[in-house]
């Protein structure tokens, strides 16, 4: 894995100073420790930081053609390489390289933007044209790679893998994008459709931007989209077969790399079945980890133990404790951003623990999203069914009431918290399906927002975006619509944002098998009751893995990799809890009520509420805020 950065001055050929584009590449050393490189023309500047996994020897960048017409700045990897390299040499096209980068550039002179639509991997990349003036730039088709970019005051468009790539930058301005931090408190993360830090962009999953020297800054264009609207025909034992071939596929062609490789083992379906598929592949023993914690009911450390021991790989095993809130100053270095999602803290130690023995591993990353894996997709489709029985003015007129009157059950599983299940019936199913997948709804944010804030924001609200996307969804039912947004928002927001930072922080490229792109094509034409049936997620899946998983792996309740944050700030780092309310770096932004953050804080640690989540998102935004404005 790389880290890829650069300056393209897009009115006019201006000299680059290549000592600004290294300090925006050495801003990304962590993701490449093994390399770096700068090159600079009229108009232009590449750098790159380097972790080397294929071809060890050659591929070093930015790399040029033969003629130096074109120069590549390439993070990430084409599996397909190999084959698209025997393609290109029958068109007459000469490799002085065995590496994927060359493909890329070799790619791009022969099929232009539509290249992207040939590489299978997980990338994001940029290509100048010297021939043509243009700089192009890609991301792969659901996310796995980040790419950031901004149009600065001298005309120049300014681009990077990380956000802290464009910091570097002394033009970049350094000014808040409220509607963004309204994004984070919403869903615990920022979206990929803004930034916190304002005029700052990210260029979408499956989207490349065509830029041209003395032409207007271009719209990205989208070259693939997930199409939930039509449905795969076949028996079960059909459609089995083809969702074990597709896994196998994947699975191998991501085993491919000149140095040590692995993979992440939690206990639960998607990386057991990665880690069942690998050792089928593999001649030697799977080399796998595991992070278990401190809190023996969260704890699934038990569940990777038995796959360990059924798959007979080199097994090694943590845990993380309270202790490991000491890595909050470098999540968020990592993260550039605020970021919520507690389970980064265990992401991070499992990678740390995987770099010790190996240089890429594999996860089960993005089978949920595909195969309808979250509970939440359960009752979403179960809550569905009733809209559809129960007629709109109905539901809002009697739902609706009777909802807001009915006691809060917080301690409760979801499933017996009859008041969330009225007030979701109530709404529509986008606005439903928004309110269960946030973190802090919009009521108790604009409680905590200060008057100023509140005048900024006006009616402006993080779910509005997720309702639209799931109403223009292509797609046929309220579940279709709903995984849809998770694949567009939460996937590349959160859960590769997560797993792309941690593994970068250690120098670790983890690969995402279950996020091939032809696998999730064939997931999202799957009829609804291959992905949920009674009261089950991921039905085909789980009938698929059933040759090589216990029942007892594949169907226990579904955990996932939660963090005792709730349980530590009440214990242990109650005094964290407290300190939030007084934070001189939050009450600089004059964005918040401190009084009634203190209150959210009192509640949570005398016990009478649970505003772990909340607590754990101020204290993440604190310090993200702290490194961006202060």
């Amino acid at each position: 894995m790389c880290g890829i950065a650069g300056i393209f001055h897009i009115e006019t050929a201006k000299p680059v100073d290549p000592e600004r584009v290294r300090r925006m590449a050495d801003a990304l050393a962590h993701r490449g420790p093994d390399g770096s490189g700068v090159w600079t023309a009229a108009g232009i500047g590449l750098g790159h930081r380097r972790l080397s996994i294929i071809d060890l020897a050659g591929g070093a960048q930015p790399m040029q053609s033969e003629d130096r017409k074109t120069v590549l700045s390439f993070n990430g990897e084409i599996y397909n390489f190999r084959d698209l390299r025997r393609q290109l040499e029958l068109a007459g096209y000469a490799f002085q390289s065995d590496s994927d980068s060359e493909v890329i550039l070799h790619g791009w002179r022969h099929w232009g933007p539509d290249c992207v639509r040939h590489f299978h991997g997980m990338f994001a990349f940029a290509i100048y044209d010297a021939e043509h003036r243009q700089l192009f730039l890609a991301r792969d088709r659901l996310g796995v790679k980040p790419l950031h970019y901004a149009q600065i005051a001298d005309g120049s468009v300014i681009f990077g893998s990380e956000l802290k790539a464009l910091l570097a930058h002394p033009a970049l301005r350094r000014e808040a994008n409220l509607g963004a931090l309204d994004d984070y408190l919403a869903f615990g993360y920022v979206p990929d459709h803004t930034c916190l830090v304002q005029g700052v962009r990210k260029l979408p999953a499956g989207h490349y931007l065509l830029l041209t020297q003395g032409r207007p800054m271009p719209q990205a264009v989208e070259y693939w989209d997930i199409d939930f609207s039509q449905r795969v025909r076949g028996s079960q034992e059909e459609l089995e077969e083809e969702l074990l071939r597709l896994m196998k596929q994947a699975v191998a062609s991501r085993m491919v790399a000149d140095v040590p490789l692995g993979a992440f083992l939690s206990g639960g379906v998607d990386s057991s079945s990665v880690v069942a598929l690998m050792a089928e592949t593999s001649r030697q023993p799977v080399k796998t980890c595991s992070i278990g914690f401190d809190v023996s009911a969260l704890d699934e450390s038990a569940y990777a133990d038995i796959i360990a021991k059924r798959f007979v790989t080199e097994h090694r095993s943590r845990k993380v404790g309270s202790d490991d809130f000491a890595l909050i100053d470098t999540l968020a270095h990592h993260f550039d951003e605020p970021f919520a999602d507690a389970s980064a803290l265990p992401t991070y130690r499992v990678c740390q623990l995987a770099r010790e023995n190996v240089t890429v591993a594999l996860s089960g990353d993005g089978a949920d999203e595909a195969m309808a894996g979250y509970r939440r997709y359960v009752f979403h489709h179960s809550e569905e069914r009733v809209r559809a029985a129960i007629p709109g003015g109905i539901r809002a007129g009697i739902l609706g009431p009777l909802g807001r009157i009915y006691p809060k059950a917080d301690w409760a599983p979801r499933s017996l918290r009859a008041k969330t299940t009225l007030l979701s019936l109530a709404r529509s199913g986008e606005e439903g399906y928004a309110e269960a997948v946030g973190v802090t709804g919009p009521d108790i944010r604009r409680a905590l927002y200060s008057r100023k804030a509140r005048g900024i924001l006006q009616d402006y609200t993080g779910e509005t975006h997720m309702q639209r996307m799931m109403r223009s969804a292509p797609a046929r039912s309220g579940l279709d619509r709903a995984q849809y947004a998770d694949m567009k928002l939460w996937l590349p927001g959160d859960i590769l944002t997560k797993l792309d930072r941690m593994s970068m922080a250690v120098s670790l490229e983890a690969r995402e098998p279950l996020l091939d792109h032809r696998l999730m094509e064939f997931a999202a034409s799957l009829p609804e009751n291959m992905r949920v049936r009674r009261g089950q997620g991921k039905y085909l899946m789980k009938q698929t893995m059933e040759r090589y998983l216990p029942k007892d792996i594949l169907y226990r309740p579904k955990m996932g990799f939660v963090t005792p944050i709730a349980h530590w700030l009440r214990g242990p780092l109650a005094e964290a809890a407290r300190e939030i309310a007084n934070s001189r770096t939050l009450a600089g932004m004059e964005w918040f009520d401190s009084g009634a953050i203190a209150k959210l804080a009192e509640d949570h640690t005398a016990g009478r509420s649970d505003n772990g989540r909340l607590l754990w998102q101020l204290i993440m935004l604190e310090k993200s805020v702290a490194r961006l404005f202060g």
